[in-house]
């Protein structure tokens, strides 16, 4: 009887000191979750006003990383936005960025193609609106001006592999099912790593596309790396991509596997570019 006493005493004490210790990691998680700071931010060109949104660590002072992120064709939404958190959480300075400006945003496919269609068009008009980005996340305290990154989803995938090939000086881009086709890469510009996110079934972005950016980028060498995740679609990584397809009937559809090992290979990538 005094043995089982003992054991339920050990019991009681054990869960005791575990449910300490979950309340303990529980409060960090919350104090860490209010140290992260969203705000809007006003910037712009000579024609556009621009509001991006900006997610950091506000507990510590310390420079760190900055990761741009560019968003789908629907625009600067709230998928956007988390994701940004999520790279404040990891100990970045991330910024998106609004690539079409003055609040505008694709309701539906027919809005946001027209939206996105002339920066598709116009690299040196997305470059610019990229550029007034850039040149504001520097003036953050934070920022550490030596580690530039930027990453893009879709449309926003597209834009950061032509900044890259325009030259930008960014230590590395990483596309998320982004259209591939753009500017020709030229080995006197593209000077950041490259990491090309793909769903091996996406209907947007064809073989023939994935074999043109493969050749382009080998012939010049580039460093660049090219991930392809087995049975997933394009819009991969957003949650909201399923019920976006049904809706348009568009052949897109979240994949929480190609997701996952999406984002831990970015991640690694930028444990290599921000040495």
């Amino acid at each position: 009887m005094k043995s089982i006493h003992l054991i339920i005493g050990a019991a009681i004490l054990f869960s005791a000191c575990n449910n300490s210790t979950e309340s303990a990691s529980t409060e960090k998680n919350m104090s860490k979750a209010v140290a992260i700071k969203t705000e809007a931010v006003s910037y712009g060109t000579d024609s556009t006003k621009l509001t991006g949104y900006v997610a950091y660590d506000s507990a510590s002072t310390a420079k760190r990383p900055v990761v741009l992120i560019v968003h789908e064709w629907w625009g600067l939404n709230d998928y956007s936005k988390s994701r940004a958190k999520q790279l404040a959480d990891s100990g970045y300075l991330a910024m998106c960025v609004d690539m079409y400006g003055d609040g505008k945003m694709g309701n539906n496919p027919a809005e946001a193609q027209a939206l996105a269609m002339p920066l598709y068009q116009n690299p040196a008009l997305a470059k610019s609106r990229f550029d007034a980005a850039l040149a504001k996340i520097k003036t953050y305290p934070q920022a550490d001006t030596t580690k530039i990154a930027a990453i893009g989803y879709c449309f926003g995938g597209a834009m950061v592999l032509n900044m890259a090939r325009l030259g930008e000086p960014l230590n590395g881009v990483v596309s998320f099912h982004g259209n591939l086709a753009g500017v020709p890469a030229n080995k006197d510009l593209l000077k950041a790593k490259v990491l090309a996110c793909h769903g091996a079934d996406d209907k947007f972005v064809l073989p023939a596309e994935v074999a043109t950016f493969k050749k382009q980028m080998d012939s010049i060498h580039a460093d660049y790396t090219f991930k392809e995740y087995a049975g997933a679609t394009h819009a991969f990584t957003n949650p909201a991509a399923t019920e976006n397809g049904k809706k348009f009937n568009l052949p897109i559809a979240y994949n929480a596997a190609a997701d996952t090992a999406s984002w831990k290979d970015m991640t690694e990538f930028f444990a290599k570019i921000f040495k």
